[in-house]
């Protein structure tokens, strides 16, 4: 996309990632045609979406001169793990400021950050970039030149990322012939939603998209929209295009929250288990098995029809998978 062209941005990826038809779970369903975006499949620390993220914040803090990044999430984030390996490939430090306390034995996704040389400052209660100021200058104190990763990495450099993502789906797409009526995705931080919804924009598609609820939902939390909208303008501004976003163009479905964010249900159970048999596809439970949830339940009520095409976009997650053996047996 030509509009990107201006933008530093560090090729770490393994694109385009495959965008699968999911016959099988088509037919089991009854209702439309399925594809998936495999953004699993990146390559970089076991593959995630975030990577399309750190492409062009990477490539910010390289213009910028800087020697080491700093990025803040939970013990077990996905975007510390991917950071860290983008890192590596890009010849930075890595320094992550995590939520909680060392662990006795580091599994999943923070092995693969220590794994992959990433610095670790636990911060007790705060993972959502509360002390990123602090660890900032104590690491220029330390003569380092940090580039700051906010929480999801989701700015509006993030958020090129994706306006690149629907670049590249849509020339798939019309390699394949179909005009997806749908992109379903998984919604947390706002920033992969925000930069698809510009990508959507740019390419002047009629594409709706539709993202679901991860961590809010319950009475009293904030809504997407509002953020998710804010964020898509001012991507679209930072790419010189005359579009503001409003809350009511963003769509978000909050009917999978269940109980919480990490809290399994009956429907998200469901969605691992129907994937990995008919598509031998694996999905975390935390985001892509909750928006699968969400997508079957919108097939069952005739929200996604006969007829249609529905991408759904894997963003990868996967070491989360093992984090729940004793409520994923196998026996469903």
């Amino acid at each position: 996309m030509a509009i990107l062209d201006d933008f530093p941005r560090i090729r770490i990826n393994c694109l385009p990632t495959p965008l699968s038809e999911l016959k099988r779970l088509s037919r089991a369903l009854g209702g439309p045609r399925i594809f998936m975006k495999r953004d699993d499949l990146t390559g970089i620390a076991l593959g995630g979406n975030k990577t399309r993220k750190l492409e062009f914040l990477l490539g910010e803090a390289l213009r910028q001169g800087c020697d080491a990044v700093l990025a803040c999430g939970a013990t077990q984030s996905n975007l510390c793990r991917q950071t860290a390996g983008a890192a590596a490939a890009a010849g930075l430090q890595c320094h992550l400021a995590l939520g909680g306390a060392p662990p006795p034995r580091a599994d999943h996704n923070l092995l693969v950050d220590l794994l992959q040389g990433a610095t670790v400052h636990w911060c007790g209660e705060f993972e959502r970039g509360e002390t990123l100021p602090a660890i900032a200058e104590e690491l220029k104190a330390a003569g380092l030149r940090p580039y700051v990763i906010p929480y999801g990495g989701s700015t509006p450099v993030g958020a090129l990322g994706f306006v690149a993502a629907m670049a590249e789906l849509r020339e798939q797409t019309q390699a394949l012939g179909i005009d997806p009526d749908w992109v379903v995705v998984a919604t947390s931080s706002c920033g992969t939603q925000a930069g698809m919804a510009v990508g959507l924009e740019a390419s002047r598609r009629s594409t709706r998209l539709v993202g679901f609820a991860i961590d809010r939902g319950a009475p009293g939390d904030p809504a997407y929209e509002a953020q998710v909208a804010d964020l898509a303008t001012r991507t679209a501004r930072l790419l010189g295009l005359a579009r503001e976003f409003r809350p009511e163009d963003i769509l978000v479905d909050y009917g999978c929250y269940g109980q919480g964010y990490e809290i399994l249900t009956d429907a998200i159970r469901e969605a691992v288990t129907l994937t990995a048999r008919q598509e031998g596809i694996l999905l975390d439970p935390i985001y892509n098995g909750r928006a699968m949830a969400g997508l079957i339940d919108r097939v069952r009520k005739g929200g996604f029809r006969s007829g249609q095409t529905v991408v759904f976009w894997h963003t990868g997650g996967l070491p989360a998978l093992f984090r729940f053996a004793g409520e994923l047996d196998g026996k469903g």
